[in-house]
C-alpha cells in the first residue's frame, strides 16, 4: 500500500499543528517546551512513521532482516544527541526546541534515505515554518 503525495502533506501538516496546538498551552505559563518544540516533535514523530510504514517499499525484507526497524532504532538513538543539547539553569530549560530539531533531522534523513526524498523534504519545510513563524520572542 502507499499514500499520495497529497495524504502525506495532509498527514505532516496535521502531526505539525496538532503538537503546535498542545504546545500552544504551554506557552503562557513560560514553560521550556512550548508551542515550536512540540510541533517539531509531532512533525518527527510522523516522518518516522511514514519512514517505518512506507519508505522501505524497495528493499526485500527476510527472516531475519527488517529494514523498517531501522527508524525506531535511529529514533532512540538520536535521543541521547538531543539530550546533549538541553541544559538547565535553575528552573530555565534552555535546548529543547535543538534537541527537537535534531531529533526531527535524524527522521528526515531516514525518510530521504529510505526513498522519500518529497516527504522528507516537505516535513523540513513544514518544519522550517514552525521555527520561524511560531517564534514567541
Amino acid at each position: 500500500m502507499s499514500l499520495s503525495l497529497g495524504e502525506i502533506v495532509i498527514r505532516l501538516v496535521v502531526a505539525a499543528a496538532l503538537g503546535a496546538a498542545i504546545g500552544l498551552e504551554r506557552e503562557p505559563a513560560g514553560r521550556g517546551v512550548g508551542l515550536r518544540t512540540h510541533s517539531i516533535v509531532a512533525l518527527g514523530a510522523a516522518v518516522f512513521t511514514l519512514a517505518g510504514a512506507y519508505g522501505f517499499a524497495d528493499a526485500r525484507p527476510s527472516g531475519d532482516v527488517d529494514p523498517a526497524r531501522v527508524a525506531a532504532q535511529v529514533a532512540a538513538g538520536v535521543g541521547f544527541i538531543g539530550a546533549g543539547a538541553i541544559l538547565r539553569h535553575g528552573s530555565s530549560v534552555q535546548g529543547v526546541t535543538t534537541a527537537a530539531t535534531v531529533w526531527l533531522a535524524a527522521g528526515v534523513g531516514v525518510m530521504a534515505s529510505a526513498g522519500g526524498e518529497l516527504v522528507a523534504t516537505v516535513a523540513t519545510v513544514i518544519a522550517m515554518v514552525s521555527l520561524l513563524l511560531l517564534r514567541s520572542t
